[in-house]
Order: C-alpha cells, then sequence, then structure tokens
C-alpha cells in the first residue's frame, strides 16, 4: 500500500477462507489483524522487531495486504472508499 491516499482510507473489505466477505472500519480492521497476528504459533520475520501486537498490526494494513495463516491458508484484506471524495 504504497499509496498514501489507500493509507487515507476509512474501510477494508475483509476475506478469510471459508468466510463470506467483510467490510470493517479501519479499527476494526486492525483488531482483526491483532487477533490473527496473535493465533500464530511466531510472529513473521519482519513483525518481530516491533514493540507489541498493535504496531505489527499497523505495518501489516500499511505494507500487506496479506497474511498466512499456516501453508496454503491465508487472510487478505484490501482498502475500500465506501463514499466518493467530498461527501
Amino acid at each position: 500500500m504504497s499509496d498514501p491516499l489507500l493509507r487515507e482510507l476509512d474501510h477494508y473489505v475483509v476475506l478469510e477462507p471459508g468466510a463470506p466477505e467483510r467490510i470493517l472500519s479501519a479499527a476494526e480492521t486492525l483488531a482483526w489483524l491483532e487477533a490473527r497476528l496473535a493465533a500464530l504459533p511466531s510472529l513473521p520475520a519482519d513483525l518481530q522487531d516491533l514493540p507489541g501486537p498493535g504496531a505489527c498490526a499497523r505495518r501489516l494494513l500499511e505494507t500487506a495486504c496479506e497474511l498466512e495463516l499456516e501453508p496454503g491458508v491465508a487472510v487478505q484484506w484490501f482498502a475500500v472508499r465506501l463514499e466518493p471524495p467530498g461527501q
């Protein structure tokens, strides 16, 4: 998510295997990511030096759109705009 405009978005569509897609607020998406990270046996290498689960979730939200939970099973999230700009 290198486009700074994407970081201004307040909602994300969340995709999980075997579940319907959901639209979450940015705060809900961060909490959802924190929960997924907490369930992992170990954090991905690029997150291990961060100070806590909140920082890890923020890093993922800003730099990625997928987290592998186990080999071949991943969750995804994508920024979406619910209203046109200026409304």
